[in-house]
């Protein structure tokens, strides 16, 4: 089959859709596999960009997914529906270009997390934002903005937010996709979670001051 050039306009598509379109997949048909190409990609290339934050990389790992969705169909049960499934195989596949990533040396996290005084307390206390954190990311903007300190977290840590978070990965799948322990999982979550509030506090303290 021909490498597939993604389409960047989600197809809609219901569970009796897919069904057929499996079915045409294990048959190996080439317009099942191009149906599959135009209705799935967009949503799989969403995921492995937010992994990815390169879009030669995500593309790539695109290709790499549809790869392993020919080598994989003709085992695939139909236990999950057909875009979890697909899902899943992009997350892994944007994995396996992360790992090799993740191996390099980065910037520290220390400078964006909050600062403690000598008994244990924030320096600086939290305080409630002007507005509900589910109103802020109804508007464009905050979306944009909050995804910027999201993408401006060092890579370690803003990948394990990224799949706990976002992906929702239990820790243990995050710790076997990184090749780390639960436990070193736990730590750079909350620490990521810390550093990503403390960058959110200064723009929504400000936005409640008078």
């Amino acid at each position: 089959m021909p490498a597939p050039t993604p389409s960047l306009q989600p197809v809609p598509s219901t569970p009796d859709d897919d069904v057929a379109l499996l079915a045409g997949l294990q048959r190996g048909e080439d317009a099942a596999f191009e149906t599959l190409v135009r209705r799935h990609s967009p949503a799989m290339l969403t995921a492995v960009r937010r992994i990815l934050r390169n879009e030669e990389d995500a593309r790539e790992a695109l290709q790499d997914a549809f790869l392993s969705v020919v080598k994989a169909i003709g085992s695939f049960s139909g236990g999950a529906r057909l875009s979890t499934w697909l899902h899943r195989v992009a997350v892994n596949a944007a994995l396996m270009k992360l790992r090799a990533r993740l191996r390099r040396p980065e910037s520290s996290i220390e400078a964006l997390l909050p600062s403690f005084q000598a008994d244990g307390h924030e320096a600086v206390p939290n305080e409630p934002w002007a507005r509900p954190a589910h109103e802020l990311l109804e508007q464009e903007e905050e979306r944009e903005f909050v995804r910027r300190m999201v993408d401006e977290l060092p890579d370690s840590y803003r990948t394990v937010l990224v799949l706990r978070d976002l992906e929702e990965l239990s820790t243990d799948e995050v710790a076997h996709a990184l090749d780390a322990t639960p436990n070193a999982i736990k730590i750079r979550l909350h620490r990521a979670r810390q550093a990503l509030r403390a960058r959110l506090d200064r723009r929504y303290r400000m936005a409640a001051a008078p």
